[in-house]
């Protein structure tokens, strides 16, 4: 069970505005100005913009509250079928050592997709999927299993490591993810 919290020696005391004079209540329209059925919602506009005091604050948030947007695993599942994939690269010595140096291009054309997303397909959406694309995480790893997987079909082979550096870029509605690999055998 737990006990009642403890309350610092001396209260957080916020700045509180006074109160305004309490309104009185509308009086009928006298007989010479009736109430016509086009003034009547303009008085009870005016009624709801009343300010309220603000309330004394006692306590504070432990937490603090903000809003992210990524791009959804979806999103990524359907991005990444859409795409069209290009590689290419040759295996060489390096230092007795056989490595596979190569790149992979996506290109991910935005109007392929465009009948199963909500957003808008534009070139302002390719900018955006591009800057999500560029610092997403699970949007990396996805990019770079994607030009791991093309290293070993060219290769024939399974590589012992791989490296990747990605760079993404928009052009139009469409943009191109380019990996450069090094995968090491």
């Amino acid at each position: 069970m737990v006990g009642p919290l403890r309350t610092p020696a001396a209260p957080l005391a916020l700045p509180v505005p006074p109160r305004p004079a309490p309104i009185p209540a509308r009086r009928a329209e006298a007989p010479h100005r009736p109430l016509d059925a086009a003034s009547a919602p303009a008085i009870a506009a005016a009624a709801k913009l009343v300010l309220r005091p603000l309330a004394r604050v006692d306590k504070i948030s432990l937490f603090e509250r903000e809003v992210r947007e990524r791009l959804s695993r979806a999103a990524l599942d359907l991005i990444f079928a859409k795409a069209g994939v290009m590689s290419e690269g040759q295996r060489s010595l390096r230092q007795g050592r056989e490595h596979f140096f190569g790149s992979t291009m996506l290109t991910i054309e935005l109007p392929a997709v465009a009948d199963a997303v909500r957003d808008v397909c534009d070139a302002r959406a390719a900018q955006h999927l591009c800057a999500l694309l560029a610092t997403d995480t699970v949007a990396a790893a996805r990019i770079k299993s994607i030009a791991a997987a093309e290293a070993e079909r060219l290769c024939r082979a399974r590589p012992r490591s791989i490296g990747a550096e990605i760079k993404v870029r928009a052009r139009g509605t469409t943009v191109y993810v380019d990996v450069d690999v090094e995968a090491g055998f």
